[in-house]
C-alpha cells in the first residue's frame, strides 16, 4: 500500500446510480471505514449509503430514471450533475474514487476523472461480454483498475487489452446465509415434507405484466399433479401491493426480500431471468428460467448479446443450460408444467442442478467483495 499522509484523513468519493449499487457501496463505506475511522467520504448515494453517514453529494435517485422517454426527458439534469460532480472532484481532489456498476453514467465521469489525475477504480465490470462489445475502448479510459465480480471476466477483458481483478460475488457471500429449506417452510405453517415451489415475476412493471398469469397458472396446473403443493413469491421495494394482489387472490404466500434471513430454499423455482435465478442456484434450489419480452427487443438481443446462455448461473457454469430456459413462446403453461414437474418429482434433472450449483459455488468463492475492493481502493491512494 502506498504510503498516506496523515496531514488531513483519506478521502474517498463513490458513485453509485441504482438500487443495487446503493447495497454495494453501503458494504464499501463499512469495509473503509472497519479500515480506518477517520476516512471522510463524499457519495452520489441511496438510502443504504446514506445510512453509513457519507457526505452526500447528490442524491442516486436523481440519476436513477428509467425508460427512453424518461431519459431523455432527464437527460439535461443528469449532465449538469456530472458537470457538478466533476467541478467538485477538481476542487476537492479525493485521494481515490470509486465507480459502482450504471456504466452509462459512470464510464463517462470515469473518463473525465482520470484527466483530471484522480485514480479510478471501476467496481462491477460492465457486462460487455453479453452487450456492448464496442464500448471496451472507452472502459479502457475509464478506469485505472477494475474489480470483476465474475470470475470468467478477467480473462474476458484480458484479451481485449484491460487488467481485471476477480474479488468476489455480492450474490455468493450474501446466499451463504438465511433461513433453511425447514425454516421457511415452518414460516409458512407447512411440514416440512410438504413441496414448495418459488415463483419469482422480476421487478420491473413490463415484466410483472408479462409473466404473472403465466406463473400462476402454472402453479394451478401443477397442484392437479401434487394437491399438497403449496408456493410463494417475493415483493421487491419497487413493486406495488396492487401488483402483487393477483398472487395473494390464488392463495400464495408473499414474501418481503428485506426480512431478516430471506433465502428462498424451496423444492424448486420458476424465475424470471434476472439477479434472483443466481441467487436461487446459490441456495441450491432447482430452478426454471422464464423470459418473455417484445419481438423487437428479442431480435436485436440475439444479434448483440455474446452469450448461448440468457441466466448468470448458466453463463457461469460454461454457458451451458444447466437450468432450463423458457423464451418468448416457450413460455407457456404446457411447457413450464413439463420442465418444472422432474424437479418436484426429485428426478435426475433435479439432482443434476444440484450437483452443478455446488460448482458454481466452489467457482465464486467465498471472498467479500467489498472487503477487496475496500482494499484495492486504499492502496491506490498516492499523497
Amino acid at each position: 500500500m502506498a504510503l498516506v499522509s496523515k496531514s488531513r484523513p483519506i478521502h474517498v468519493f463513490i458513485c453509485a446510480g441504482e438500487s443495487s449499487g446503493d447495497m454495494h457501496g453501503a458494504a464499501i463505506i463499512r469495509s473503509l471505514k472497519q479500515s480506518d475511522a477517520s476516512i471522510h467520504i463524499s457519495a452520489v448515494a441511496g438510502s443504504a449509503m446514506r445510512a453509513e453517514d457519507c457526505e452526500v453529494l447528490c442524491p442516486m435517485e436523481s440519476l436513477n430514471v428509467m425508460g427512453i422517454a424518461d431519459v431523455l426527458k432527464a437527460l439535461p439534469r443528469i449532465q449538469k450533475i456530472g458537470k457538478d460532480l466533476l467541478l467538485w472532484a477538481e476542487k476537492e481532489r479525493p485521494d481515490v474514487v470509486v465507480l459502482v456498476d450504471f456504466p452509462g453514467f459512470n464510464m463517462r465521469l470515469g473518463e473525465k476523472l482520470r484527466k483530471l489525475a484522480i485514480p479510478v477504480l471501476y467496481y462491477i465490470a460492465p457486462k460487455l461480454w453479453a452487450w456492448g462489445r464496442w464500448r471496451v475502448k472507452r472502459l479502457q479510459g475509464a478506469q485505472n483498475q477494475l474489480a470483476s465480480i465474475l470470475p470468467f471476466e478477467p480473462a474476458w477483458f484480458a484479451k481485449r487489452g484491460i487488467e481485471a481483478r476477480y474479488v468476489g460475488n455480492p450474490s455468493a457471500v450474501a446466499c451463504q446465509a438465511g433461513w433453511s429449506q425447514t425454516e421457511l417452510k415452518s414460516r409458512l405453517g407447512m411440514n416440512k415434507d410438504q413441496l414448495l415451489l418459488a415463483l419469482l415475476p422480476g421487478s420491473r412493471k413490463s415484466e410483472l405484466q408479462r409473466h404473472t398469469d403465466v406463473l400462476i397458472q402454472s402453479y394451478q396446473r401443477l397442484k392437479q399433479h401434487f394437491p399438497d403443493l403449496r408456493a410463494v413469491t417475493t415483493q421487491a421495494p419497487s413493486v406495488s401491493d396492487t401488483q402483487m394482489q393477483p398472487f395473494v387472490d390464488a392463495g400464495i404466500d408473499v414474501l418481503n426480500r428485506l426480512d431478516e434471513g430471506y433465502a428462498l430454499r424451496t423444492d424448486a423455482a420458476l424465475a424470471v431471468s434476472g439477479t434472483a435465478t443466481l441467487e436461487l442456484a446459490l441456495w441450491h434450489t432447482p430452478t426454471v428460467l422464464v423470459y418473455q419480452t417484445t419481438a423487437m427487443t428479442m431480435w436485436i438481443g440475439k444479434r448483440l448479446v455474446g452469450t448461448n446462455c440468457v441466466g448468470l448461473a448458466n453463463i457461469i457454469l460454461d454457458d451451458k443450460r444447466v437450468m432450463p430456459e423458457l423464451l418468448q413462446a416457450h413460455v407457456n403453461v404446457a411447457e413450464i408444467v413439463a420442465a418444472v414437474q422432474p424437479l418436484l418429482e426429485k428426478s435426475t434433472a433435479y439432482h443434476a442442478q444440484q450437483h452443478a450449483f455446488h460448482d458454481l459455488q466452489h467457482r465464486l468463492g467465498e471472498s467479500d467483495p467489498s472487503d477487496e475492493v475496500a482494499t484495492m481502493a486504499l492502496a491506490m491512494i498516492q499523497r
